[in-house]
């Protein structure tokens, strides 16, 4: 089952009795769809996440981010997480995401302050010299690249172990966002860790298909994420780069200025 929407938005409420969530009708005429689909509570109970495809792409986006963050941009210090893109981009790439020269906006959107948080340096370091900034931090900016390279540093560095209980933003763009997912499909792998399989952290239980229909990664057709998405074992969204999924404690809402689409099993 699948349901198409575009330039819509979508909200997910949590039932106080049990894990899964229970969607209430909402208004006629607000252009809104329900989808069948779970945050896990205890697993996410303060993170604030804003899932994107390719960045703060627009003024809808940009608008939830603010919204998450409680304040304005300029108002809010950020980290960001460059880790990702060094086995798809090198440090070449990973310099332009920081500088604000990627086509993906996410460092030069106006924060007050960044710093830069490099996973694979973490497990060498006391967390005395970390994990103050990051329990400290508006924002964590989780840029993409490999999806299942960045799953592995999160976990080896110590920074999934305190992503659920942290009160920053989490930003993703493209792998930073569905790294977060149970899986990420075979689709999608490139390096493979030692555990081997496509699983990623599970920290929401959806999965996600980045840069929809994108004129320059054919492989990103709609056609090919309904394939995609047969194979996944839980509710999957395929978006394109004007839109990003913002979950808080108890919502789920698609923001969207393109098209997007939910499948569920």
């Amino acid at each position: 089952m699948s349901q198409v929407v575009g330039r819509a938005r979508i909200v997910v409420e949590a039932d106080e009795f049990c894990g899964l969530q229970w969607v209430y009708p909402l208004r006629e005429g607000t252009r809104t769809w329900e989808p069948p689909v779970s945050v896990p509570r205890e697993r996410n109970s303060f993170m604030r996440l804003l899932l994107t495809s390719a960045g703060i792409k627009n003024t809808s986006i940009r608008d939830a981010l603010v919204d998450l963050l409680g304040k304005p941009i300029a108002e809010s210090n950020a980290l960001v997480i460059p880790t990702a893109v060094y086995p798809l981009g090198g440090p070449g790439m990973a310099w332009r995401l920081i500088a604000g020269q990627a086509r993906t906006p996410l460092c030069e959107v106006g924060w007050k302050s960044l710093g830069v948080l490099e996973l694979t340096a973490l497990p060498s370091l006391e967390e005395e010299h970390w994990v103050p900034a990051v329990q400290e931090t508006d924002a964590l900016l989780v840029c993409g690249g490999d999806v299942l390279y960045l799953s592995h540093w999160m976990r080896q560095s110590g920074l999934a172990q305190l992503l659920s209980s942290l009160q920053a933003v989490y930003v993703g763009v493209s792998s930073g966002s569905f790294v977060l997912a149970p899986h990420v499909g075979e689709e999608f792998i490139s390096w493979r860790p030692p555990t081997g399989g496509d699983e990623a952290l599970g920290m929401v239980d959806f999965a996600m298909f980045p840069h929809l229909d994108h004129p320059d990664l054919p492989d990103n057709s709609m056609a090919n994420a309904e394939r995609w998405a047969a194979g996944m074992p839980t509710p999957a969204y395929a978006i394109d780069d004007q839109t990003a999924i913002k979950v808080t404690d108890r919502t789920l809402e698609v923001v969207s200025e393109g098209h997007w689409r939910l499948f569920t099993p």
